[in-house]
This record gives C-alpha cells, sequence and structure tokens, in this order.
C-alpha cells in the first residue's frame, strides 16, 4: 500500500513539475511537443511501474530511493546532484527556444525525438525487469548476483545505454536542436559514474570480475 501511494504521489507531483518546467518559460500552452513530451514519458514510465508494482515491488521499491542522498559515495552523490540539474535545464531551454523561435526543429524530427524517449525509457524498464537489483543508487546487496543474460549479455550497463537514447530525444522532441548540447556533460558525468560504479562493484560483487572478462563493453559494444 506504501508503495502503492508513493508511486502515484510521485506520478503527480512530476506531471505537475513538468508541465512548469514547459509551459511556464515557453509562456504558453499552445506546445503540441510538450504536450507530447509529457504524455509518452507518463505512459513510458507509468505502465511499467505498475508492472512491477504487481509482480516485483522490491524492485520498484528500489527504482524509486533515488537522489544524491540515497548514494553511498560521494562522487556518485556529485554526480547524481548535477545530473538531476541537467534535465530539467534541457527541458527550460527546450521550452525557451520554442518561445523565442532559436532553431526549430520540424514535427518528423519531434516525432523522432519522442520515438527516442520512448525507446529509452523501455529499455530502462526492460532492465529492471531482467535485473531486479537494478536500482537508482549504486548499491550492493547480500542476496544481488551477477546478471550476465538478456541485455547485459551485450553491454555492461544497459540501464544507461537507455539514458543515454532518453537524453537524446528529449530536446528533439521538444523541438530544439541546441538542446542536445546537454549530451556533453551528460555523457562525461555518465562515465564518472559508471568508473567508480564498477570500481565499488569489483569489490564488493562476487563474480563481477568474471563478467568484465565475458562482456567487455560499458555501453556501446567495439566502442567502450
Amino acid at each position: 500500500m506504501k508503495t502503492t501511494l508513493q508511486t502515484a504521489v510521485t506520478s503527480l507531483i512530476g506531471l505537475a513539475v513538468f508541465g512548469l518546467l514547459l509551459f511556464w518559460p515557453a509562456g504558453t500552452f499552445d506546445y503540441w511537443q510538450a504536450w507530447a513530451f509529457i504524455a509518452v514519458f507518463s505512459l513510458c514510465t507509468l505502465v511499467p511501474s505498475i508492472y512491477l508494482l504487481v509482480n516485483n515491488p522490491a524492485a520498484l521499491e528500489r527504482r524509486m530511493h533515488a537522489g544524491p542522498a540515497a548514494e553511498s559515495r560521494l562522487t556518485q552523490k556529485i554526480v547524481i546532484t548535477v545530473a538531476f540539474m541537467l534535465l530539467p535545464a534541457v527541458m527550460v531551454f527546450s521550452a525557451l527556444g520554442h518561445r523565442f523561435g532559436w532553431s526549430p526543429a520540424p514535427t518528423a524530427v519531434s516525432v523522432i525525438g519522442l520515438a527516442l524517449v520512448a525507446v529509452g525509457l523501455a529499455m530502462t524498464q526492460v532492465v529492471v525487469i531482467q535485473n531486479s537489483f537494478a536500482a537508482a543508487n549504486i548499491t550492493v546487496e547480500d542476496t544481488q548476483a551477477v546478471v550476465s543474460t538478456g541485455l547485459y549479455g551485450v553491454v555492461r550497463h544497459p540501464m544507461y545505454v537507455g539514458v543515454v537514447i532518453m537524453m537524446a530525444g528529449v530536446p528533439l522532441a521538444l523541438g530544439s536542436y541546441w538542446g542536445l548540447l546537454v549530451l556533453i556533460p551528460g555523457l562525461a558525468l555518465l562515465a564518472v559514474r559508471i568508473l567508480d560504479e564498477e570500481k565499488m562493484l569489483r569489490i564488493e560483487l562476487a563474480g563481477y570480475d568474471e563478467y568484465t572478462q565475458k562482456v567487455h563493453y560499458r555501453l556501446v559494444p567495439y566502442v567502450w
């Protein structure tokens, strides 16, 4: 019951915050890209959350335990603090772009962006289904085991792949090319998070070293 209530409250607060971040700087509600983005984002997060609530509430709780305070490592606290500012920043910047006509993207590009947002979010949810210990914070539990099948058999951090795809889609979905600049600091932060996370996993998660010998790439096969 507690998780159900928390999920509902979080969803409602998220909708309100997204509306504020998009329509206020845009200066209008006549912004179809924003409405479409909110709809796609809500659908692609709410449906999997309901699935986890019914089938694996423990995994959903892990996903909801997020933010700098949930991290135990200083590096992760810093990374998450900055990362939490990036999505609102790109949303506000894109909305301002809509208002003042900065590099407006055509409808087809916005549709592609919406598709990327959907694919990225769906991928992160599939990861949670395949690995119920995939939490929003960096932690290792006593009963946790290395998962090396499914998406984890392709790259070591498939959830972050989904995040990158989603982040690339957000500004395009909102009709902004300039918003793609957020990918530069976003990718740098992600690299720092991954390297620090793997340092901990090699020490605390049995079998992780062997897993890295089997799956060589972190995000992109044959690249990194």
